[in-house]
């Protein structure tokens, strides 16, 4: 194989579209743009949302409620999902909850729901814990300990 005889892969290669240069490319006259109007003309951008000067949807609806800046991300957990992710004897606190892939790392605190069943006796360190999911815990032999 020499130099003169390499050419680019088949389909690889496509020409350019030359819109408006005259009837017979196909695409003369009006160039793809249909007739007059606003975005016909040259530089047409209009904004997303833009309707024409009506006012637009986003600007006739009310606004509505507002977002707590100091609200806090708590995440919960049923001790059912505990049953099924850790081992008899086992340490939960939230790094280990983490490890499991049970939550993610963005949260202000976790607290342990009651939802499922639980027969390990795990010590759960936690921020929060509904009543009957301490119940629970401690049914079986665990610690529920408030971080």
């Amino acid at each position: 194989m020499k130099l003169h005889e390499l050419s680019p892969a088949e389909g690889s290669k496509k020409e350019a579209k030359r819109i408006g240069r005259g009837h017979g490319s196909g695409w003369g006259k009006t160039a793809g743009k249909g007739h007059k109007g606003q975005k016909a003309r040259a530089g047409h951008g209009m904004r997303p949302g833009f309707e024409g000067g009506q006012m637009p949807l986003q600007r006739r609806l009310p606004k509505r409620g507002f977002n707590n800046i100091f609200a806090k991300d708590i995440v919960t957990v049923n001790v059912g999902t505990l049953e099924k992710k850790f081992e008899n004897g086992a340490v939960v606190d939230t790094q280990a909850l983490v490890d499991a892939g049970i939550l993610k790392n963005s949260f202000d605190g976790v607290k342990i729901l009651s939802n499922g069943a639980l027969t390990k006796s795990l010590t759960v360190k936690a921020n929060a814990f509904s009543k009957s999911a301490k119940e629970k815990i401690e049914a079986v032999g665990g610690k529920a300990e408030v971080v």
